[in-house]
């Protein structure tokens, strides 16, 4: 007991007192004022029914720094990532975050929050909060990607009921799983969302329905223009359909979820401030006109795009065909767009706009490098814009400044539960779990085959297989 005692006291000194932090709460929002301009903050008590009252109970805080607002607006990309993540200490709640994507297809976080729990109410203050920084519009039409989750759904539609909602194709897989397992019916589910035209979607629908009709029935209960790209609009240029955004963000918070109030806040500012480090060092390396992930997906576009002839119909307008297949489609290149969506989606010229480039090109008609085309989000020079807003470290408390408020802040009510609290995630009922031994892999449930009479059931030490001898 010595030595747990004398492990808590440690602890206390180095990450501070969960109890004292919720005091000193409006003094760090203050210094983190000062030192990153434009930073909004919003603190949410509990109502009291005693205006008289010296204290006043913690509910929310909500958090978007300043330089990652204007890194985010820099960018041009109209989607967001939403999650959420439990908090780990005696007073738990949930950390909601906001994830974008920069230039080069990275992770590029915006906002977080911690409040009570992961419910209508507070993912619709969130909302609200992230709308009044991004200037948000109640009929905007911005693009949010995330899980099914019962609290989220409902407060979109009421803050922001235009945007554009889409489902991760992950969960939508983990939910599906419970009753259709298996490759065939992952592929088969995989196909209907990669779709980008509505013709391509209804005839992969039709092999979901020859091959399984309940799974047909099952998926026609999701509105598809929530995960399937043909339904996607082209505001976002991105055609993502996984909600890694903030799965990769989240997963970085886990060192700072058990902590003590501020120092998890800090934990969280300091992962974005060393994260922009490190992008700025690959900016340092990078060349060209386009980011490198951007170049090495265009380079796969343009290897592609070798195997079309294109025809000129004398207009704005190219017939694009495959050589020896039976893909065409038309380019329009004053619009542009072309018939296949991809274009459009992402942002970056599809195969067949890049053929119409070089066939434009040997024809003198000088529509210039088919990077040119490239939406101006992959461009490196928008990338250097986004990451030119770094984040100021801050003062230690005894260099804040007090604030002017009369209330003092006291930690929300929690009921601790029995036992030793879990730490690890909670593993979901599909999941497979491999047990590992020594370190190592556990082969249960695997067929071994023996290398001596290559037959399955035993290995080379247990074989009785009498190999003839050589005669000599």
């Amino acid at each position: 007991m010595k030595v747990f005692r004398a492990k808590q006291m440690a602890t206390k000194r180095i990450e501070g007192d969960y109890k004292a932090q919720y005091a000193l709460l409006r003094d760090y929002c203050g210094e983190l004022v000062r030192a990153n301009p434009g930073t909004s903050v919003k603190i949410e008590v509990e109502r009291e029914p005693n205006h008289n009252s010296s204290t006043r109970q913690f509910k929310r805080i909500y958090i978007c720094l300043g330089p990652l607002k204007e890194g985010f607006k820099a960018c041009g990309r109209r989607i967001l990532g939403l999650d959420g993540c439990f908090m780990k200490g005696p007073y738990p709640g949930q950390i909601l975050t906001s994830v974008g994507i920069d230039s080069n297809n990275g992770i590029y976080p915006l906002a977080y929050a911690l409040v009570e729990s992961e419910n209508t109410s507070s993912w619709t203050w969130f909302l609200k909060c992230l709308g009044e920084d991004l200037d948000l519009e109640v009929n905007s039409n911005f693009t949010f990607i995330s899980d099914r989750q019962k609290g989220i759904i409902p407060a979109l539609k009421k803050v922001y009921p235009m945007a554009e909602h889409r489902f991760c194709v992950r969960h939508i897989h983990e939910n599906m799983k419970a009753k259709w397992k298996g490759d065939l019916y992952k592929n088969l589910l995989w196909e209907c969302a990669s779709s980008t035209t509505i013709p391509e979607f209804e005839g992969n629908m039709k092999m979901v329905r020859i091959t399984n009709p309940a799974l047909h029935d099952w998926l026609k209960e999701i509105n598809p223009k929530h995960w399937s790209r043909a339904f996607f609009s082209g505001l976002a240029t991105s055609d993502v359909l996984l909600n890694n955004l903030c799965e990769v963000f989240n997963r970085q918070l886990i060192g700072g979820r058990d902590k003590p109030i501020i120092t998890c806040l800090e934990y969280i500012m300091e992962y974005c401030m060393k994260r922009i480090v490190v992008v700025l060092k690959q900016i340092a390396k990078a060349e060209g006109h386009l980011t490198p992930k951007a170049s090495i997906i265009f380079e796969q576009i343009k290897s592609e795009a070798s195997n079309y002839s294109v025809l000129w119909n004398g207009t704005s307008k190219y017939r694009v065909r495959e050589r020896g297949g039976q893909d065409q489609c038309v380019v329009d290149v004053d619009a542009r767009v072309c018939s296949c969506r991809r274009w459009e989606l992402i942002g970056m010229p599809c195969k067949h706009a890049v053929a119409v480039n070089w066939t434009m090109a040997q024809y003198g008609m000088n529509p210039g490098p088919p990077e040119t085309w490239v939406s101006e989000v992959y461009w490196m020079d928008t990338w250097k814009k986004v990451y030119k807003n770094t984040i100021n470290p801050i003062n230690g408390v005894n260099l804040w400044t007090p604030s002017q408020v009369p209330t003092t802040m006291i930690p929300p009510k929690h009921h601790s539960q029995i036992g030793r609290p879990s730490k690890k995630r909670k593993k979901s009922a599909n999941e497979e779990i491999v047990p590992v031994k020594h370190g190592k892999m556990s082969q249960r449930g695997n067929t071994v085959t023996c290398n001596k009479c290559n037959a399955k059931g035993h290995n080379r030490r247990s074989c009785k297989e009498v190999v003839p001898q050589p005669q000599l």
